[in-house]
């Protein structure tokens, strides 16, 4: 290799998603969009790039993400931004900045993307990963979160990834948070000697992210913690009492978890992961993997500066989603299923295709062609294995007669029609479109 050519590779923790990778991806961003709008929800994009401090303040500064994970840099104007790690955040600061709490509430949101964290890359956990976020602002009941669970759940079973599994907590309020906190850290210090590196971190900065730590002998002292739902006030057990009745009628399945935590600051009351079958390439089943969480954020507006704003909301690990079901073998829904195969044959039929194509995308009819083949046979032969059920054949003689040949696969048979009612053609043959 000489000195000018370089092997430039994606950075770690990056990936190109190919094309039939990214069929996996488009299903899901479908079968999600799909179910979201139904139930009333409307799109909003925020930018990669946002103020270090909107993550500071709301994350939390001593959690993993903000001292660890952020990627973070300074512009020539002197600004400090973050490329985004987490997408709630950025959706509470629009709604704020844009005065969405002047419009009728509850705000529904959905939000798609790239979303960053300098990790350790794993399988199905990558450094910029995709999200499927889903937002309820301006409302303060139990429906909140139960929509929310009920939407997720959908969109994995529906895809064919599930069934899917919910745990779910209550980390309690700011008031009877307070009184738990001080019985976890006591327990915890008990045991002081005995943690990780972080967890005794953790235990003087963010002594609730001790439950979340995955430590072997971390996780053996957590067995006997003390639990978060013996501490909860009346209104907080009220509040997952309704939830858990909300999902008790709609026959969606979960399990209390009384340790379970979030990894970020703003978290209130309600907590929960929705976890699928995981197995192995010999069918041997593995731990459960998460693949979606979110919760209750009633106070996280008032971090950003203004009034409390009661809010839930979650997100879908779209990569580790789509790793599962390309493992399981769960085939994509392709919108778009070619029925017609266009062949060229000359130059001019080259030339003359487009004008096909787009006669048969006003009539909604996906048409398939290639590009770098002249060949008769090699392109039935590729319609053939595409399982297309008719073919256009385009040649020198056709375009100068203006008329184009219709060929049934099925049948073999062929018929010559003028080029202008080829679509009505078609269209008779009563093709699903």
């Amino acid at each position: 290799m000489t000195p000018q050519q370089k092997n430039i590779q994606t950075p770690k923790g990056t990936r190109d998603i190919l094309p039939q990778d990214y069929a996996f991806y488009q299903n899901i961003f479908d079968k999600a969009e799909e179910i979201c709008s139904y139930y009333g929800f409307k799109p909003i994009q925020t930018p990669h790039l946002e103020k270090i401090e909107l993550f500071t303040s709301t994350v939390g500064a001593a959690t993993d993400i903000v001292e660890k994970e952020m990627y973070t840099l300074k512009t020539s104007g002197g600004d400090n931004l973050a490329l985004r790690p987490e997408g709630t955040a950025s959706v509470v600061r629009a709604y704020l900045e844009h005065g969405m709490q002047t419009l009728p509430q509850p705000v529904m949101l959905w939000y798609k993307g790239s979303f960053f964290r300098h990790e350790n890359p794993q399988r199905g956990r990558f450094r910029e990963f995709q999200q499927f976020g889903i937002e309820i602002l301006g409302e303060p009941k139990p429906i909140g979160e139960a929509i929310i669970i009920r939407i997720l759940t959908l969109i994995i079973d529906e895809l064919g990834a599930g069934p899917s599994m919910v745990q779910i907590n209550s980390i309690g309020d700011k008031e009877c948070r307070g009184e738990y906190r001080k019985k976890l850290v006591a327990y915890y210090k008990k045991h002081e000697r005995a943690l990780c590196d972080n967890c005794k971190k953790r235990l003087k900065t963010n002594p609730l992210r001790l439950l979340d730590c995955k430590n072997p002998g971390c996780a053996e002292i957590k067995k006997d913690a003390p639990q978060t739902l013996d501490y909860l006030c009346g209104e907080c057990k009220s509040h997952l009492k309704e939830i858990l009745e909300f999902l008790d009628t709609n026959e969606i399945s979960y399990t209390l978890n009384p340790h379970l935590v979030r990894g970020l600051d703003y978290y209130s009351r309600t907590v929960f992961e929705i976890f699928i079958e995981d197995k192995n390439e010999d069918g041997e089943e593995r731990t459960p993997i998460a693949v979606a969480a979110g919760g209750r954020y009633d106070y996280l507006a008032r971090i950003l500066g203004k009034r409390d704003v009661p809010a839930a909301g979650a997100a879908i690990g779209v990569d580790r989603l789509a790793l599962s079901m390309q493992e399981k073998k769960v085939a994509p829904k392709l919108k778009r299923v070619p029925k017609v195969f266009l062949i060229q044959l000359s130059q001019a039929a080259k030339q003359k295709s487009l004008k096909v194509i787009e006669m048969f995308r006003k009539a909604n009819i996906y048409i398939a062609q290639t590009v770098n083949k002249d060949n008769l046979s090699s392109q039935l032969n590729l319609a053939s294995k595409m399982n297309i059920p008719y073919v256009l054949i385009l040649g020198q003689k056709e375009c100068l007669e203006n008329t184009i040949i219709v060929r049934d696969m099925d049948t073999g048979s062929q018929e010559s029609v003028p080029f202008e009612q080829v679509v009505d053609v078609i269209k008779k043959k009563k093709i699903k479109k």
